[in-house]
């Protein structure tokens, strides 16, 4: 066991390189075919199918990275549901925020529950009102944002819901995977999450109306990209002036991705619930070890899948923050304050335009978070002894700031 007081040698990266020698093998039998296609093409349409079976969805569209499925998401919203409001997380990563902006969408914030580190839920509902199109929920670092009580609230309110699941792939609610349960939701790929494609994202959903708008948008609006037959000739029949090949419905984006991406995504999917299984397992064990009398522990774990473990202090205290900290560089443990983001979103340069509407003294919970939580990685092989070995160190220096 790695000895954390004067030789720690923990040698804690906040992220493993997520790809295996049979996933680059997967791409160098794709490079060795006769003339192969590397742009989009067959097998980006065989993942989406794939990740919509392992999700439990109708539909699935590959973009070139989580936060492109944010902007995607954020533009289908404007485009089926006209302007207005979108309620979000002030703790998330900014694509999510920036992805409503860049929609000419209105954010509005509500903070967030200790036990999920996602949006309290019942001041989403109370944030509701004529101008809300959406809730845009951030299932943070694998942890369940939802709630039975949530769900039935926009469903009466006829409002959707779009979940972002890029930290919390095969996180569950009620045994449904997050992803599932939404109007659409976002999931990323990037390097050392649960699944990777090194770069690359996907959106997904149930609803057919979402799935074709979303095709269009990832590839400059054109028409031809529709699945429906039936939209592409009605487009065709509004615009007889036009190419059928070149009829352009929205002022769309080029987000597609490519076949070497999905191909290692396809090849990632076999292990992911086996991945997922030991991250579980590795949360467990270091929650289970914390000092719940100096380190918060009571998080909601049931049907989680994190990739990260949340290190928080159970009370304000900058010299045991401080201490923390210090001890977590010296034992070569890589770590992030804030949590997912970097923290409270609501005091970065981007938003100050809206402090005045969400000032800060009214999150008090996030604002805990962005001043006395980290996290640190959470990965398959990650060898248990080194979690206990942790979690005895910090308790250490917990008690020895008394």
């Amino acid at each position: 066991m790695p000895d954390t007081g004067n030789s720690p040698g923990l040698d804690w990266p906040l992220m493993r390189n997520n790809l295996a020698r049979e996933d680059l093998d997967a791409v160098c039998h794709l490079l060795q075919q006769q003339d192969p296609i590397l742009t989009q093409s067959k097998n980006v349409a065989s993942f989406e199918g794939e990740w919509s079976a392992w999700l439990g969805v109708c539909h699935s569209v590959m973009v070139n990275s989580g936060s492109s499925a944010n902007l995607l998401s954020m533009a289908a919203l404007k485009i089926l549901k006209g302007g207005g409001e979108v309620i979000v997380p002030p703790l998330t990563w900014v694509s999510d925020i920036a992805s409503v902006l860049h929609a000419g969408l209105e954010p509005v914030f509500v903070d967030i529950d200790p036990r999920t580190l996602g949006m309290d839920n019942r001041q989403v509902m109370e944030k509701i009102g004529p101008r809300t199109r959406a809730v845009f929920l951030t299932h943070v670092l694998g942890y369940n944002g939802l709630s039975q009580e949530l769900l039935d609230g926009l469903a009466a309110h006829g409002i959707p819901l779009v979940e972002d699941v890029c930290e919390s792939h095969g996180a569950t609610f009620c045994g449904r995977k997050l992803g599932a349960l939404g109007w659409m939701s976002n999931f990323s790929f990037y390097y050392a999450h649960h699944l990777t494609t090194v770069e690359g994202g996907m959106i997904s959903t149930n609803d057919p109306d979402v799935y074709e708008v979303l095709r269009m948008l990832r590839s400059h609006g054109m028409v031809r990209e529709c699945r429906s037959q039936e939209t592409r000739v009605q487009f065709h029949e509004k615009h007889p002036d036009l190419s059928p090949d070149f009829i352009f419905a929205y002022p769309a984006y080029n987000v597609r991705s490519t076949e070497i991406n999905a191909v290692i995504g396809r090849s990632q999917l076999k292990r992911l619930d086996a991945g997922n299984e030991s991250r579980r397992q590795n949360l467990a064990l270091f929650l289970a070890n914390l000092d719940s009398a100096h380190y918060f522990t009571d998080f909601a774990v049931e049907g989680s899948s994190n990739y990260a473990f949340t290190l928080v202090l159970k009370r304000p205290d900058t010299v045991l923050r401080d201490a923390v900290e210090s001890a977590m560089k010296k034992w070569g443990v890589e770590f992030r304050r804030g949590t997912a983001g970097g923290g409270n979103q609501l005091r970065q340069p981007y938003l100050q335009f809206c402090r005045d509407r969400f000032p800060l003294e009214k999150f008090p919970n996030v604002e805990h978070i962005h001043s006395y939580g980290w996290y640190i990685g959470n990965y398959p092989g990650l060898p248990l002894e080194k979690i206990t070995a942790l979690c005895a160190a910090l308790n250490r220096v917990a008690s020895e700031s008394e």
